[in-house]
């Protein structure tokens, strides 16, 4: 424990010393916060040492984040007034570990107030989530700034699981990410969970013609209907999205070929032969879809459109 530990910290420090001339900057915190990295590394690192859904957690909210309004920060504004708040909009109601960034934004304030963004912390904590279940490492640009404004009826924008491949490129393509974009960034879901809500219409009357959908492996749906049956009693009952739920590999893409994709909208990526081609090359080779997911989460994490530094991730500043 004690090397994975200084691994770690060690890969932190690696990138922590990077820098780019973009917008968003490698070292944009060199001078003014130079421990934030190792602040935020060991804030996820102790918080998954407690409990192992903390990594899938933490990636969903960056997701969830940085397609609604880019990545300032808006899924974890509370809801305040007649204001409900994306964190309360229907496909956001099972998001948590909201304290782990909590935790974070006070650590840092205490070294640095007012410097780092909530958004930032929350790209940093989801690249930390994914290198702490055996995923890939990178460098994650920085200046990130978070959002006043936060809707729950602007949930709506995101990608649902029964999508098909031609809304889900529109719902990629409208925030500036391509393809493969696509296929590595749903890769994500090789950590997770999944209630019964979010499949349950591919089990249960899934068409006219067939009970279930004719995508899954049949005796995967059988699993299926076991766990979440038509007439569900238990509150939570679920499925992890695969069977190795907190390690980052390719699992997820084997099991796409296998007929075995708890979500309708990963089963889709074999629909069409470019998708088709990304999730075999993934699924054969775990390299090529750490390089894809890197590239892929490094553009979407640069999607921004924040205006300030909160002082607490889960309320606005207010303007004198």
């Amino acid at each position: 424990m004690a090397f994975m530990v200084t691994s770690f910290l060690n890969f932190i420090l690696l990138f922590s010393l990077a820098s780019t001339g973009n917008s968003l900057s490698y070292n944009y915190y060199e001078k003014t916060c130079p421990n934030v990295e190792f602040i935020v590394a060991k804030t996820v690192r102790d918080a998954t040492a407690s409990d192992k859904t903390v990594p899938a957690a933490l990636l969903r909210l960056h997701f969830h984040d940085c397609f609604i309004r880019g990545c300032d920060a808006s899924v974890l504004l509370n809801s305040k007034g007649s204001n409900k708040a994306e964190k309360d909009g229907p496909p956001n109601v099972s998001l948590h570990a909201f304290f782990i960034i909590d935790n974070a934004k006070k650590a840092i304030e205490a070294a640095c107030p007012g410097v780092v963004s909530c958004a930032d912390i929350l790209a940093l904590a989801a690249r930390d989530a994914v290198f702490l279940s055996g995923g890939p490492g990178w460098d994650v640009p920085k200046g990130r700034k978070d959002g006043r404004i936060s809707k729950a009826s602007e949930t709506i924008q995101l990608p649902s699981p029964s999508f098909n491949v031609s809304q889900l490129q529109k719902s990629f393509s409208q925030r500036g990410l391509s393809l493969e974009d696509l296929v590595a960034l749903s890769g994500g879901h090789t950590l997770g969970f999944s209630h019964c809500s979010s499949f349950r219409n591919r089990i249960h009357n899934f068409n006219a013609t067939h009970d279930v959908d004719p995508s899954l492996n049949p005796s995967f749906a059988s699993k299926l209907k076991s766990i979440c049956p038509i007439r569900n009693q238990i509150k939570n009952a679920g499925t992890t999205l695969d069977a190795s739920s907190t390690t980052f590999d390719n699992t997820y893409y084997k099991l796409i070929l296998q007929g075995k994709a708890i979500f309708s909208s990963d089963q889709v990526l074999i629909d069409t032969p470019n998708t088709k081609n990304l999730v075999s090359k993934f699924a054969t080779s775990q390299d090529a879809f750490y390089k894809a997911f890197v590239k892929s989460m490094v553009k979407m994490s640069s999607i921004n459109g924040g205006q300030e530094i909160r002082k607490d991730c889960r309320v606005v500043n207010l303007i004198s």
